[in-house]
């Protein structure tokens, strides 16, 4: 096919693609130390000279000198053009070469990622300026020092300030044409009535950078406990991609060479108090569980991943889901474990209590994933009983054959057969694969902001809003506050929810308001926006839903983005949403009773002790 291969296209191939693989299929590769060795394909030699490293993706003979990375060693080991190098990664990849006629339209898209990247670089300064010159500067400096971060580690990180306000980019930037950028990069963002401003406002400023520095998106985070969210994350754009990117991953690049190990924590100022205290290899994502695409691109980097979570049951959940998205790439060499901090600490605070040292200790005794895998599994199956047994073989086996083919998944087979008392052979012969059970990820909970200032139609602009007050804000959006939004924006989707979905809700609380808007809007005569909500309206739910329907739904265009279907991702939103809360209910409805039941309620009635004594039993089982 005439024309040629995207550049974008190029660097997102040679990110998936795994020079060991490349390389390993072609000659054969010993494991010395961090880097991968043999004797050099392109020159006669008996000792090996020809060095592979797999965090930089680069090959190097120290006898003559032949270097670089996949596509240049298939060039000259193949004896490929460029081009068919490329088309090598890619059938390796699994993915189709898109090509572009080189035309006047091309350039300008390239261009105008150029000119976004700048524009981001742009905003990255202005927020690192307003740290220092801003009216409320002190106070936020204060903050900073407070937290005991020095002024270097602020310089590294170039952690700015977002100043109070509705239109501060606006009036920076004074250019309708850098608005509409701004707009497609996240920084400002445009209600339901067509006003636009800043989307970042009173909160500090993380920059989040690709692999090669340039600023892609921001992370702001509130500087008070009562304030919510408490982190907001740029949306998808054109140039930022959460699923691919982890924050500080450029950061630590730069401060070290190689890695021992690189650390997965939650948040940016975990990252940040890391390294101030001079564990300059931790990453965090960008609000989403660690997905398989981090794992490949940290597993570049370095072989081993230390998952840090917090101790608690949300924690152990993070952590199965990063065990699930870590065992396909658990090729041989490559190993990942598990750090589980104490209950009310996060690596911010551990860090500072007890030092450099003190926290590296802690990830040195990290648990092994096998160690891991085995004793999650264990809660699921006892093997003190012969039934234990067989259901472990069964998960286990689910689990397992997620791993390459290799010296980690002989070793896991191994451990499952010491377990169950069982050959492998017999293992694999007798016991059926089940599929591994993983939980959702879960919701981030946000809070519905205020509304923007008062517009004036005749100066096309915001009013100058110098102070703004902090002002209460009273409805919190968890699952059910996000299943209601997305009901009054897309009313039809109503109709999707079947009669069996609405029994499992729970007939209380939320869950019942929920079931009366979905009950409603079934019933409703027509299924347009404003219709639909006056239909609600008139039965008594206008105060209850006007702050939802009034909100600018920052949470939902965040995460629509880049989807072409409008419709219907809102309705696979809403059926993920509604899984999990009828999923929930059992477990709601098992705790409210047992509250009751310790507390000896007298008012509790004999059905509702039966009820108890079901859920009880179902949990034991």
């Amino acid at each position: 096919m005439a024309g040629l291969i995207p550049n974008d296209f190029i660097d997102s191939l040679l990110d998936r693609t795994d020079i060991l693989e490349v390389i390993g299929n072609r000659i054969d590769l010993k494991k010395k130390g961090k880097d991968y060795w043999a004797c050099c394909p392109f020159h006669n030699e008996n000792s090996p000279s020809f060095s592979v490293n797999p965090g930089k993706q680069f090959y190097y003979c120290f006898g003559c000198g032949a270097s670089g990375t996949a596509v240049k060693f298939l060039q000259e080991y193949d004896n490929l053009s460029f081009v068919e190098s490329i088309e090598e990664l890619a059938r390796i990849a699994g993915v189709e070469v898109p090509r572009e006629e080189v035309s006047e339209k091309a350039r300008q898209q390239q261009q105008q990622r150029k000119t976004l990247h700048d524009l981001m670089n742009s905003c990255a300064d202005y927020f690192a300026h307003q740290l220092y010159q801003h009216p409320y500067a002190q106070g936020v400096q204060d903050y900073i020092l407070g937290r005991g971060l020095t002024e270097d580690t602020v310089h590294t990180f170039q952690i700015g300030f977002a100043p109070p306000g509705w239109d501060n980019l606006i009036q920076h930037f004074r250019s309708e044409n850098t608005n509409r950028a701004l707009l497609k990069v996240g920084m400002l963002t445009q209600n339901d009535n067509g006003r636009i401003y800043d989307r970042f406002r009173n909160r500090l400023m993380f920059p989040i950078r690709d692999i090669k520095g340039r600023v892609i998106a921001f992370g702001g985070r509130v500087m008070s406990a009562d304030e919510k969210p408490k982190y907001l994350n740029s949306p998808e754009t054109p140039i930022f991609h959460k699923g691919h990117e982890l924050y500080g991953l450029y950061e630590a690049r730069k401060a070290l060479k190689d890695f021992d190990n690189i650390i997965i924590v939650e948040g940016y100022m975990d990252v940040v108090a890391l390294a101030q205290h001079g564990v300059r290899n931790a990453v965090a994502t960008l609000g989403t569980a660690t997905s398989e695409t981090h794992v490949q691109r940290l597993f570049k980097q370095t072989s081993e991943i230390v998952f840090c979570f917090d101790g608690d049951e949300a924690g152990r959940r993070a952590a199965i889901r990063a065990l699930t998205n870590t065992m396909s790439s658990l090729k041989d060499g490559l190993q990942a474990r598990f750090l589980f901090l104490p209950d009310g600490e996060d690596p911010d605070t551990l860090v500072q209590k007890e030092g450099h040292d003190g926290f590296m200790r802690r990830v040195k005794q990290a648990q092994s994933l096998p160690d891991f895998l085995y004793q999650h599994l264990q809660t699921q199956a006892d093997i003190s009983r012969l039934d234990g047994k067989a259901r472990l073989a069964s998960l286990a086996q689910g689990w397992i054959n997620k791993v390459p083919e290799g010296f980690m998944k002989q070793l896991l087979l191994n451990q499952l057969s010491n377990l169950v008392g069982l050959s492998i052979e017999q293992i694999e012969q007798q016991f059926k694969p089940e599929p591994p059970s993983v939980p959702a990820e879960p919701m981030p909970e946000t809070v519905i902001p205020t509304a923007p200032p008062p517009f004036d139609d005749a100066q096309g602009e915001f009013y100058s809003v110098p102070v703004i007050e902090k002002r209460e804000l009273s409805v919190r959006i968890g699952f059910v506050h996000r299943a209601l939004a997305w009901l009054i924006r897309f009313p039809h989707l109503a109709d999707y929810v079947t009669p069996e979905t609405l029994g499992r809700l729970k007939a209380s609380g939320d869950h019942q308001l929920l079931q009366r808007v979905i009950e409603l809007l079934q019933q409703a005569p027509r299924k347009d926006l404003y219709f639909a909500f006056d239909y609600l309206c008139q039965h008594g739910l206008r105060e209850t839903l006007s702050p939802i329907a009034a909100s600018d739904y920052l949470w939902l265009e965040a995460a629509n983005d880049d989807h072409k279907d409008e419709k219907d991702f809102a309705r696979q939103e809403l059926e993920k949403i509604l899984r999990a809360l009828t999923q929930k209910a059992p477990d709601d409805e098992y705790n409210a009773l047992k509250q009751r039941v310790m507390a000896l309620d007298p008012s509790l009635t004999d059905a509702e002790k039966q009820r108890y004594r079901e859920l009880l039993k179902q949990k034991k089982q």
